[in-house]
């Protein structure tokens, strides 16, 4: 089970921090974490995944450089810094985990079975 939140309201340049929970202990050391987003009327997109097997993180062009995924074991919890927020950046924020770990697979929707409840991010111009 997962459990997102951090959400909110922020002007454009702004940030705001994710945060992604796991109620089992260890969970982010056997699955893959990724985030994905959806904004009105678009298909959920991926933004950010970070694999199990060897630590890789792998971003969306539209994020590189200005979202950075990290992840407290001790906490069982990933968090998504989003920085130099964007009008564009406006979606649903949804964490999910996969027991896949290969890029192909975690920026595939399909490859994810547990999804937490999204998290709405507003961005204002």
């Amino acid at each position: 089970q997962l459990q997102a939140s951090g959400g909110g309201l922020v002007q454009a340049g702004g940030s705001l921090r994710l945060s992604c929970t796991a109620s089992v202990p260890s969970y982010f050391g056997t699955y893959s974490v990724g985030w994905f987003r959806q904004a009105p009327g678009k298909a959920r997109e991926f933004v950010v995944s970070k694999s199990y097997r060897d630590g890789k993180t792998w971003y969306a062009d539209s994020v590189k450089g200005r979202f950075t995924l990290s992840r407290d074991n001790a906490r069982n919890t990933v968090f998504l810094q989003m920085d130099s927020l964007k009008p564009e950046d406006t979606a649903l924020y949804y964490c999910a985990a996969s027991g896949y770990y290969s890029y192909s697979d975690l920026t595939s929707t399909v490859r994810y079975s547990d999804w937490g409840q999204g998290t709405q991010v507003t961005v204002s111009s």
